[in-house]
């Protein structure tokens, strides 16, 4: 099953850049920028990945965007990102980055955009994989600064997809940001947010409502309101679910009650993802492994995924149908 996993084509949705930040790169960019790290080494700074909890990920998170300082560091970031990827199949990515977390550091909107922007040109001449970027307002600061964010993002409209909402989710609903994103949606942006991850379904019932996203990042709580999976599965809203997130921030105590079989059963439109990969101990392939043995290992399932992965892309109809007939033509051998 783990070739099998390793040849399929995919998509990955719900990918946060600064989530893959390797201890390595991590310690060699703080070098380059004479930045002393809190950590003797890289064995001890992957020793304090080991957390069980949110708030303590987002800690250690934003401790190590900190590092990151010139246009260089950011494109370093995601290439290693892609050469990893690369390997795993991946044709398409749609990343998120959080500006606000880095232009609070004095670090410039254009500085981490391009950055990374570049690389992900790079990476679609180099390994063909195609891309697009999300960029996310950080929920734990306040309107006006999402605001602010917003408006240094319509000069890049050539950069840039869409619009997120992540980090800590329970307290900061988004009925907060109702108004921000209304603007994000005149001014032609895609719409997604974390929605249901640690925080309840009315959260999910929210982000449609009032932001109307196009997508529903992580959604595991939706199980928990059968009129909302009803709608989901009725409206084809794309739940993009993260398994080894959901373990290691114990949002699921277990692999084995994973709710995606159950969303799967149900119709929910469902695919899979790595959230924060380096942090979480998994990139997209590990995260299919993770879930295959609670599927019963069946190819078609994970073919399925697969397909839910491009079909819910921001991408046009013929790339969709192109790369579903990719994973159609590899199921058959």
């Amino acid at each position: 099953m783990k070739q099998f996993i390793a040849g399929l084509p995919k998509a990955e949705l719900h990918l946060h850049i600064e989530g893959t930040f390797e201890p390595e790169l991590m310690f060699k960019l703080a070098e380059r920028n004479g930045i002393t790290l809190p950590y003797e080494s890289v064995e001890a700074l992957h020793k304090a990945y080991d957390f069980s909890q949110l708030q303590d990920f987002l800690d250690i998170y934003y401790q190590g965007m900190n590092v990151l300082r010139t246009e260089q560091d950011f494109y370093d970031l995601t290439w290693a990102y892609l050469e990893k990827v690369a390997k795993e199949a991946v044709r398409h990515v749609e990343i998120f980055y959080d500006p606000q977390g880095h232009v609070d550091r004095g670090v410039s909107f254009e500085t981490a955009l391009n950055g990374i922007h570049s690389a992900l040109v790079q990476g679609e001449k180099e390994f063909g994989i195609s891309f697009g970027i999300i960029m996310c307002f950080l929920r734990h600061l306040d309107e006006d600064a999402a605001f602010g964010t917003l408006d240094s993002a319509l000069a890049h409209k050539d950069k840039i997809i869409g619009v997120g909402l992540d980090s800590s989710e329970m307290g900061h609903p988004p009925s907060k940001f109702e108004r921000v994103f209304a603007k994000a949606r005149d001014e032609g942006f895609h719409i997604v947010a974390h929605a249901g991850e640690e925080g309840p379904p009315e959260y999910i019932v929210e982000a449609l409502d009032l932001l109307n996203v196009e997508r529903v990042d992580h959604g595991n709580t939706c199980l928990q309101d059968p009129e909302l999976v009803k709608r989901l599965v009725k409206e084809q809203i794309p739940l993009t679910v993260c398994p080894l997130s959901n373990t290691k921030l114990c949002v699921v105590d277990d692999m084995k009650n994973h709710p995606l079989p159950e969303m799967l059963k149900l119709g929910l439109k469902a695919m899979i993802n790595s959230d924060d990969p380096a942090y979480f101990g998994g990139y997209l392939n590990e995260n299919y492994e993770a879930v295959s043995g609670i599927l019963g290992d069946d190819k078609e399932t994970l073919a399925l995924l697969a397909k839910n992965s491009f079909t819910s892309a921001f991408i046009s109809q013929d790339a969709k149908d192109g790369f579903v007939a990719e994973v159609e033509a590899y199921i058959k051998g």
